[in-house]
């Protein structure tokens, strides 16, 4: 992996660290969220057998950076579980997943060379690349559901697309290698703006009532 980015190796720690926090003004059980993020983030590539390398990796990255980091802060705001955090969660996990997808995409030979079984190389090449763009679109989809539950506002998330779709692009040509590196970077861009937009439709939403 020449120059890899190292996101979507430490999504979990990333969620994890801010479990103490919302843990001290929440609850107790989400201490125990906090701390199952821990053991996902050691058991990733770690262990006898790590879940990264056996085709689980995008489930756990979907799990932490979207259900539990949506909908966990969307609780410690409202004391609620609700419809949209879920959506908005599935959304945010689809784009990290992402994220991963294209980074394992471009490690296929080497994975497959020293036995990593990641969703990638059991997808394979094509398969992956269907899977990638599948995970955008979903994302997509899933605005637009939130749009028309809560507000129209939501729909800022969309200007996400000016990443999505060049990104889209080049894995559909089929870029490998270095090549896939700005796919990398344009996913996380994405998952960025995409977020970033949620948040202001949502408060522009709170202030319009």
């Amino acid at each position: 992996m020449a120059a890899a980015p190292t996101s979507a190796n430490h999504q979990p720690e990333v969620a994890a660290s801010t479990s103490p926090a919302t843990a001290a003004t929440s609850g107790w059980w989400l201490a125990l969220v906090g701390a199952a993020a821990i053991v996902a983030a050691w058991f990733y590539t770690g262990g006898s057998h790590p879940y990264g390398y056996h085709g689980l990796g995008e489930v756990f990255v979907f799990v932490f950076f979207g259900l539990v980091a949506v909908v966990g802060t969307a609780y410690v705001q409202v004391e609620d579980i609700r419809a949209d955090a879920v959506l908005g969660g599935c959304a945010i996990g689809a784009l990290a997943c992402a994220i991963l997808v294209a980074n394992n995409l471009r490690d296929i030979p080497t994975d497959r060379e020293s036995g990593k079984r990641t969703l990638a190389v059991m997808f394979g090449d094509a398969g992956s690349r269907v899977l990638y763009v599948t995970l955008l679109a979903a994302a997509v989809v899933l605005d637009v559901v939130l749009a028309v539950m809560v507000s129209a506002w939501l729909l800022l998330a969309l200007a996400s697309l000016v990443f999505a779709v060049r990104a889209a692009a080049v894995v559909r040509r089929g870029a490998v290698g270095s090549q896939l590196i700005a796919v990398l970077r344009d996913t996380g861009l994405c998952e960025l703006t995409y977020a970033v937009g949620l948040l202001v439709g949502y408060l522009i939403a709170q202030v319009g009532g």
